[in-house]
């Protein structure tokens, strides 16, 4: 089936200048043009600006996406090189996804912290915990504390099921 470029922007949800900016920059591999030079887009030109918006989504530039879809052009002698080249990327995604857990624990804490303080009625209800002053440097508390911040108002569970953010309340700033 053939699609035009106000078709593809609807089916993609991009701009139809988006589409001819991946066309002018060598992204698509073969896009079919009528008589009177209108682009006409084939299910597997659909199919690759898939593979286009995931690249872009990673990460990866213009011009490193033109490298790949060059290769794919060239064929089977490449398949090595785009291999490598996909794994890069991925391992790239899996270090942002990483980084991105770590500020959702972060934030899940924020969210803990905040609902233990409005329930007290102060930022300041670390303070009034049995152990806080001694917390930092004496682990033995820390039980102690975490009967306490149950009573006051329990937890607010990390990503991974943990609630050992409990005693990260006494280093941190009140932000």
């Amino acid at each position: 089936m053939l699609y035009t470029i106000g078709e593809i922007a609807k089916i993609s949800g991009l701009r139809p200048s988006t589409l001819r900016y991946y066309d002018k920059e060598g992204l698509f591999p073969a896009i079919e043009r009528t008589s009177g030079g209108i682009r006409m887009f084939r299910d597997s030109d659909v199919e690759w600006l898939h593979v286009i918006e995931c690249l872009k989504k990673t990460g990866m530039t213009v011009r490193e996406i033109r490298t790949f879809v060059g290769w794919v052009k060239e064929g089977d002698s490449t398949i090595s090189k785009r291999k490598e080249f996909i794994e890069r990327q991925r391992k790239t995604v899996a270090e942002q996804m990483e980084k991105l857990k770590e500020t959702l624990d972060t934030l899940d804490y924020k969210c803990w912290y905040y609902s233990v303080a409005e329930k007290a009625g102060t930022c300041d209800v670390h303070k009034t915990l049995p152990g806080s002053r001694n917390s930092r440097k004496n682990s033995r508390n820390k039980k102690a504390i975490e009967k306490e911040l149950i009573k006051i108002g329990g937890y607010i569970c990390r990503s991974d099921g943990t609630h050992s953010a409990a005693l990260f309340i006494f280093r941190s700033d009140n932000f």
